[in-house]
């Protein structure tokens, strides 16, 4: 490519310019060749004159009249030869390229005629050689014309439909086939396939006899040849692997080698080896057909030769010819290139001309451009008219390099040369042709671009996207674009950004390291620099996009009536959300793209409504906006705000499907219409349902995070985002967020209950009053009328924003969750590896173990190059910030809408979602955003508001989304700067206890449970392991027994149901046990289930411990019944936990892979129950009350005292020093040994009085379960030997 000078501060600009004289003599008076010579290389020449002395035939390149070296403005000079040879006819030769002297004197001007007539003369249109060597193909006439490669119309098999001319494919079936109507049988031969989905595709070769149906293929018989980069193989019949994964955006060429009968295929050029050889040779006329076979829903591109290839690979020829014109064009193009070189040069100072005027005629090319330029014009047009098919080919290839070629594909790029040919261009009707396959081939490059670390900032789409915002300026343009029947599918094309794959990480980011890694200093600078320059070529592309919708918001199409700015871009935006409204329910709607499209929009608005529009007067037809606010952005003006309530109540196409709180919108609208209110905003003050003494605003001293002055200082240290996170994280890894691997842990729990499917419950949710504070400095008022409801508001922006982040954003945060922390375990693995080989000394385990580590070490290196790629595409700073203020703005909103019932229930259900993910996303982030400690503190109290009195809300139809918002209470409790966010926030502290409690049921209890436990640590037995009590929550602990002591009913409800959830719990843990003891196998499924129901166990019987701490009476006093439970319940998790008869696979079958025995035992369970029995024989111990059940007695009465007698010794001869710190536990086991010996001594007593066996209690009728209804199953209670301590142990059978 040619080098230009560059401007002043270029990197490419030259040192102290050359000084440099040509003389030539006069006879060959051409000087113009040495100064496009120099001009081309960067050569900047400077001649002192003397005026006197200046031979004829003297051409000189000066330097500014000042003497100055300004490499940014040379100048060519010339004038004419003693012989009275024009400078005028050299230019002319320059310019299309002629031999020196060629051209004869000109007789007249220089007009668009002459050069029409030196191009007929001089220009060869010979295009011979472009149809030579092309025996060996031959193409079936499909009616499209006699050498148009296309699709076979009676090959297709099952349903394709072609999504836009000529060749972009979409199957419509299952499974669909077709090939093309061009065969090869000798030569080498190629055609392109452009991924628009990156699904199941197979791509290749295959002969007519290839049979094609719902199920087979292209590779699934004989003859035929086809790769698939989904399945990352290649299938002959049969599949191998083969060549890499591919990525929507992709150019997979095909290529077929008959000279050595071969065929391969590559990837954006780059081959992935040979794919099959030894193919069979065919006979002339029954060759080889291009073919494809795709699933449903897939789309592809293919180009046999219509338009030039992306990547075109050296000795193979397209299938269908190049159009005949197109090697005029590219000459015609060329002598523009050149015309434009010997303008761009032509700037001299007036002084300086005027001095060569007064000794020969000077000849300015400023006077040649316009007719030159209009005479190739008018020959190039008169050539794409004459020939139609030749103008796709034309766009795509010659003129489209031609204007990258003079704009530059790096900054600083040449505007003015650009629009000076735009200017003659639009001249003509034919150019409208032109620019729209133009307009095409850019938003497919847009597609099709890939970042390259070596080009980097300007790499990827950038180029592409500077072109065609440049363009879309002129308004022609534009409305030639709006006007075409694919704008929206171009436009989608301006947004897309290709993802990479492993192997295109590996080139992006070469160098990788992670604390603790064994990589020198060295690898972290350079990758830390690598992150650096993918961020900044990330943001040009993002800030080009910007451009782009911006152009498209102030267009104003050319309608009747009139339309608002706005009106086009709120169009292409409820489309896109229209075409991917399946994606809301984890179902990708077929045929499209990929999400980087709806990535890049919700960037875009991001911020648009976080940063400002970056206009001046771009608000001014906003809606929303005032003229005190134009230069903030709306997500954080503060102040009154303001939504409109019509945006929920529309039902729009792109909304049709979309779930609201209270339901489904058609059954909304006819159960709660609400026409009457439709053209109502609801208006409220900022942080009006914040306590005042908390409250943090825009308008208050101490400001929201995203607005914070801490927040500008942060920013200093997330330039180093791998050491900043290490500073702040308690392990090596620097990319994931502190504890992010037990948060998705306990996150995901709540997916358990699709194992555990037949949990009884005794009774129904009770519902909560929902009698939330009046709201403060809120108001419904009619919309304002002056404007038309056309015009584009922020809230509409914002309500669209939500709705991409949820379809678009969310699936990649959470891919994002899942590398940070596959990349936390893989580090934990690595480094337990690595202690192992330390300490092993025997060969066979050493090789054995540096293989592991080997895959380990790959799997960590493929985790941080995704992590860093993810954090450069989603988490720089303004994103953030601008994420941070989408969080509190929407709370505030749902907050205030919470209080009117009518409105609320047709919020749709991802404004919800989104504000939840969003909001963990944040705290998560890495680099973090702001420390914990303020996370919520400075502006997101209304979070926990929210969270809380909502988890329970009636209103609310959907489980899941209040299942959501248990389990973000559940994850925050765990930390303690959470935590006190939670103890400081009134709300908090009057509605989450008596909600929890009424909110254990038989769907939720698992995050229930997570939370009560939590909030309960340190409050027992159990709860002094380890040091648990360090989380614990003292104020929720005396609210939650105040809750249970206020209000029986509901404390009486919640402990039947904890009753019944543990009994069923120890059952299924017990049956899994007793599965896996017969067939002697741990399989992987089973183990998981085991130990998660037995964690459950583990934390029911803790609550359990927790109630009898604090609230003893309720089994003390009173009728006996919950006392007489608890001791069955007590008795009967003691008979499975120790009856075990084989006590090391008891404990093998709850060890999680990577976990020690000392952290998984039967401990766990046990702890609890002894602090049950501590916690009751303390209570009766310090009561004076005279009326209590003799808890001696009632456990005495059991019908199996042997078996309890069994187990609570097993728990006296555990051995919990190594569960507990110091000796706290002792006086506990003293009184646990006590209440043995008394139990002993009763049971002793009984015999000695002769009790009768047959003797049963009022209640022997009764469930011992629950208590709720008559007993239809007993359990039988068998024998076997014990484990060699000489006791009997017992296993329970349920018998119907």
């Amino acid at each position: 490519m040619t080098r230009r000078a560059q401007p002043p501060g270029s990197s490419r600009s030259r040192q102290p310019l050359l000084q440099f004289l040509v003389l030539i003599e006069a006879q060959y008076a051409c000087i113009f060749w040495a100064g496009i010579y120099c001009k081309a290389h960067g050569i900047h020449v400077r001649l002192n004159l003397r005026i006197g002395g200046l031979s004829s035939g003297l051409a000189v390149i000066l330097n500014s009249g000042d003497g100055k070296e300004n490499p940014s403005n040379p100048r060519l000079v010339s004038y004419s030869d003693e012989f009275g040879q024009q400078s005028v006819e050299r230019a002319l030769e320059y310019v299309f390229g002629l031999p020196n002297k060629s051209l004869g004197p000109l007789s007249g001007p220089v007009d668009s005629n002459l050069v029409r007539s030196i191009i007929k003369n001089h220009l060869s249109s010979d295009s011979d050689s472009l149809v030579s060597n092309r025996d060996g193909v031959c193409v079936f006439d499909n009616g499209s014309g006699p050498d148009v490669v296309g699709l076979e119309e009676f090959s297709i098999c099952s349903e394709i439909r072609i999504v836009k001319p000529p060749l972009l494919l979409e199957s419509l079936a299952v499974f669909s086939s077709a090939r093309a109507n061009a065969c090869v049988w000798k030569g080498k031969w190629m055609y392109e396939v452009i991924l628009e989905t990156s699904g199941i595709q197979q791509l290749g070769w295959a002969t007519i006899s290839c049979p094609f149906t719902d199920h087979k293929g292209v590779g699934d018989a004989d003859d035929s040849y086809a790769f698939d980069g989904r399945r990352v193989s290649k299938w002959n019949k049969e599949a191998e692997p083969y060549g890499q994964p591919w990525v929507a955006g992709d150019v997979i060429g095909c290529c077929i080698d008959l000279a050595h009968d071969e065929i391969s295929f590559y990837r954006n050029g780059v081959s992935l080896g040979l794919a099959f050889f030894g193919i069979r040779k065919m006979e002339p006329g029954f060759g080889y057909y291009p073919a494809v076979s795709l699933s449903q829903g897939e789309r592809c591109e293919l180009n046999f030769g219509a338009r030039p290839f992306k990547y075109p690979i050296d000795g193979y020829l397209p299938l269908q010819a190049p159009p005949s014109s197109s090697s005029f064009a590219k000459q015609l193009l060329d002598c523009l290139s050149r015309l434009l070189d010997m303008q761009s040069v032509e700037h001299a100072e007036r002084s300086s001309v005027e001095k060569l005027r007064r000794l020969k005629r000077f000849v300015s090319l400023e006077e040649l451009f316009y007719p030159v330029c209009h005479g190739i014009c008018e020959e190039l047009f008169s050539i794409v008219e004459a020939d139609c098919r030749g103008a796709e080919y034309i766009g795509w290839g010659p003129l489209l390099l031609f204007f990258m070629g003079i704009f530059g594909v790096r900054a600083p790029h040449d505007w003015l040369s650009l629009d000076r040919v735009l200017d003659v261009f639009l001249e003509f009707q034919g150019s409208r042709v032109m620019f729209e396959h133009l307009i095409n081939a850019l938003s497919c490059a847009c597609k099709t671009a890939s970042l390259v670390l070596t080009e980097c900032p300007y790499s990827g789409s950038y180029s592409y996207l500077a072109l065609v915002c440049h363009l879309l300026r002129r308004e022609q343009l534009m409305v030639l674009w709006w006007k075409s029947s694919d704008f929206d599918f171009l436009f989608e094309g301006f947004l897309s950004r290709k993802s990479p794959n492993r192997q295109d990480l590996q080139c992006m980011i070469p160098s990788v390291w992670w604390p603790g890694s064994c990589e020198d200093v060295s690898t972290e600078s350079s990758m830390l620099l690598t992150t650096t320059a993918l961020s900044d070529a990330v943001s040009k592309i993002e800030e080009k996009h910007r451009n782009l919708c911006l152009l498209v918001i102030q267009f104003i199409p050319p309608l009747s009536p009139p339309q608002f700015p706005g009106s086009v871009f709120r169009t292409f935006v409820q489309n896109l959300l229209l075409k991917n409204r399946g994606a809301d329910r984890s179902m990708p709607p077929p045929g499209i793209l990929s999400n980087s499209v709806l990535v890049s929009l919700y960037t875009v608005i991001l911020h648009f409504l976080s940063e400002g529009f970056g206009m001046g007067n771009i608000c001014g037809w906003l809606k929303s906006c005032d003229s005190s606010g134009h230069d903030i952005g709306f997500l954080h003006r503060g102040g009154s705000q303001s939504f409109p309530i019509g945006l929920f109540l529309k039902n729009d196409p792109h909304r049709a499907e979309i779930s609201r709180l209270g339901g489904s919108f058609s059954h909304l609208s006819k159960s709660h219409p609400m026409h009457d209110q439709e053209a109502e905003v609801i208006r409220w003050e900022e942080g009006c349902m914040d306590d005042e003494e908390t409250r943090v605003t825009h308008l208050t001293k101490q400001k929201p995070c995203c607005c914070s002055c801490y927040d500008m200082e942060f920013t200093k240290c997330s330039k180093y985002p791998i050491r900043t996170t290490t500073k702040s994280s308690r392990h090596h890894c620097s990319t994931i967020p502190e504890r992010s691997a037990q948060v998705a842990a306990e996150c995901s729990t709540g997916s358990l209950n699709d194992e555990i499917a037949d949990k009884p419950s005794s009774s129904d949710q009770s519902e909560s009053e929902f009698g939330y504070r009046p709201v403060q400095h809120t108001r419904t008022v009619p919309r304002n009328s002056d404007l038309s409801s056309t015009t584009l508001r922020e809230e509409e922006l914002l309500d669209a924003l939500l709705l991409l982040y949820h379809i678009g954003l969310a699936p990649n945060f959470r891919q994002a969750s899942y590398y940070m922390s596959h990349q936390s375990q893989s580090i934990s693995l690595l480094e337990e590896t690595d202690k192992q080989i330390r300490e092993r000394a025997c060969k066979e385990q050493l090789k054995r173990l540096k293989e592991t580590r080997n895959n380990y070490r790959e799997e960590v290196i493929d985790c941080v190059r995704h992590c860093a790629w993810y954090r450069v595409s989603f988490f720089s700073r303004w994103k953030q910030r601008g994420m941070y203020a989408t969080c509190t703005w929407l709370v505030q909103l749902l907050l205030v809408l919470s209080k009117l019932d009518s409105v609320f229930i047709y919020v749709p259900e991802f404004y919800l979602e989104a504000l939840v993910d969003c909001f963990h996303v944040l705290r998560k982030s890495d680099p973090p955003f702001v420390p914990p400690a303020i996370f919520i503190k400075q502006g997101l109290n209304s979070f926990v508001t929210f969270v809380v009195t909502h988890f329970n809300d009636p209103r609310i139809s959907s489980a899941d989304l209040k299942d959501l918002l248990l389990q973000s209470i559940s994850v925050l409790v765990q930390y303690r700067e959470y935590l006190a966010a939670f103890e400081n926030n009134e709300v908090s502290k009057q509605r989450m206890p008596k909600a929890l409690l009424s909110a254990f049921d038989n769907r939720s209890w698992i995050p229930v449970t997570n939370i009560l436990l939590r909030l309960c640590k340190g409050s027992g037995f159990s709860s002094s392991k380890h040091g648990e009590s360090s989380s614990s929550s003292v104020i929720f602990q005396r609210l939650l027994r105040e809750a249970c002591i206020s209000d029986e009913e509901l404390f009486s409800a919640f402990l039947n149901r904890l009753f019944n959830t543990l009994s069923w719990t120890i059952t299924e843990f017990s049956v899994s046990i007793r599965e896996m003891q017969e067939k002697y196998q741990v399989l992987e499924f089973q183990q998981r289930k085991c130990c998660v129901i037995f964690d459950l166990s583990c934390n029911l019987a803790r609550l359990l411990e927790f109630c009898t701490h604090e609230i003893p009476q309720a089994f003390l006093s009173g009728p006996d019944t919950n006392l007489r439970r608890l001791t069955e319940l007590i008795v009967f998790t003691l008979n499975y936990i120790t009856s075990a008869a084989d006590a090391e696979f008891f404990d093998l079958s709850l060890r999680r892979h990577g976990q020690s025995l000392e952290k998984v035992n039967r401990g766990m369970i046990l702890a609890p129950l002894v602090g049950i029995i501590a916690n009751l024989l303390d209570a009766r111990t310090d009561s004076e009350s005279k009326e209590q059940n003799d808890i001696v007695d009632v456990f005495a009465n059991m019908e199996c005292p042997e078996t309890m007698h069994y187990g609570l010794q097993y728990m006296l001869e555990y051995n919990w020093a190594t569960s507990f710190r110091g000796e706290t536990y002792v006086p506990k086991l003293c009184s646990l040994e006590k209440f043995l010996a008394l139990l002993i001594s009763h049971s002793d007593s009984k015999k000695i009085e002769g009790l009768e066996c047959g003797e049963t209690d009022a209640n022997d009728g009764m469930c011992c379960i629950c208590y709720a209804s008559k007993a239809d199953a007993r359990l039988q209670f068998l024998m076997y030997p014990g484990n060699g301590n000489g006791k009997t142990g017992f296993i329970t059978n349920f018998v119907g």
